[in-house]
């Protein structure tokens, strides 16, 4: 694995802060019992940031016709909607919630051809509400495969989550697998598909980024 290349800021301020905290700690407080305990406690955070910004190497599953997971987590819903923003039209949803411990990598889900991008500011509601897929910040992109199929997925800002990075552009020709940016903190992923897909997970599910499988396209 690798650290996000957008994310060498993040973690050297995490390093920076909790440094400074570790000898305020150790230099101000002369109980052991109190300040030994904390100063391991933020090494822990210290390493669990540089955890959860990892990209993982991971054999890719996804394919033209196969729809793998853009990021670690749990599928929470699976429904039949209308996607507004770009699509018009009834798709099948499904939404993957990430938490603290996922790792916030996201991946192409598909490969194809970049068709539609674009940025959402919104609020900043906990991701696993139904009604945060409209509301919250998030950034949609459509991938339209070799056969004509699209394939929407929506990478949603939660309640702690206050960047989304995402490389698409249209016209980009992008490949199942590779990365597609990141989020930082909680968030979620929601994949608008056709409705001749074929869905492989159900709800309650625990998928990760690249190798599970979330659809397979007709």
């Amino acid at each position: 694995m690798k650290l996000d290349k957008n994310t060498y800021g993040t973690v050297l301020l995490v390093y920076l802060v909790c440094a400074v905290a570790i000898v305020l700690l150790l230099c101000l407080v002369p109980q052991w019992w109190i300040k030994w305990p904390l100063a391991l406690g933020l090494l822990w955070v210290a390493g669990w940031q540089t955890y959860f910004h990892m990209v993982p190497d991971r054999k890719p599953a996804g394919s033209d016709r196969l729809v793998s997971a853009v990021s670690d987590g749990k599928i929470i819903r699976i429904e039949k909607v209308t996607e507004t923003s770009y699509l018009k039209r009834e798709a099948l949803l499904v939404s993957v919630y990430m938490d603290f411990w996922d790792l916030h990598a996201n991946f192409w889900p598909v490969t194809g051809t970049v068709s539609y991008t674009e940025y959402f500011p919104g609020k900043h509601l906990f991701a696993f509400k139904p009604k945060a897929s409209e509301e919250n910040e998030h950034c949609c992109t459509a991938i339209r495969t070799p056969a004509g199929k699209e394939v929407l997925f929506k990478q949603l800002a939660g309640g702690f989550a206050r960047r989304i990075v995402c490389y698409a552009k249209p016209g980009m020709e992008v490949r199942a697998g590779e990365q597609c940016g990141i989020i930082k903190f909680g968030s979620r992923i929601d994949y608008y598909l056709p409705l001749d897909a074929q869905v492989r997970v159900k709800v309650g599910d625990l998928v990760k980024a690249v190798d599970s499988l979330i659809a397979e396209l007709p």
